[in-house]
C-alpha cells in the first residue's frame, strides 16, 4: 500500500470590484493510486500583493486584471479606510 500525498489549485476566482484573485488549493491524499481525502485551504491575493510566489496560471490572471486603475482604486480605498 502506497501512499501519496498532492496538491493542486483547483479553483482559482476573481471576485469584487477591485479584483481579488481567490485561490483554493486541493491536498489530495491517494493509496494505490485512489483518492482517499480531499482537503481545502484557500488564500486571497489582491492588488496590491507580491505575486512572485504564485503559480504562473495565478501570475498570470492577476496580472490580467490587476490592471493600474485597479491597482490605484484599491490604493485610494485603503487610504479612505486609514481615516
Amino acid at each position: 500500500m502506497a501512499l501519496a500525498e498532492r496538491t493542486e489549485q483547483d479553483k482559482i476566482e476573481v471576485v469584487g470590484s477591485f479584483k481579488h484573485v481567490q485561490v483554493r488549493t486541493a491536498t489530495v491524499i491517494e493509496r494505490d493510486g485512489t483518492e482517499i481525502s480531499r482537503g481545502y485551504s484557500r488564500h486571497v491575493v489582491a492588488p496590491n500583493d507580491d505575486i512572485t510566489g504564485e503559480s504562473a496560471e495565478v501570475q498570470a490572471i492577476c496580472n490580467a486584471v490587476h490592471t493600474q486603475a485597479v491597482k490605484d482604486a484599491y490604493a485610494a480605498h485603503l487610504a479612505s479606510q486609514e481615516v
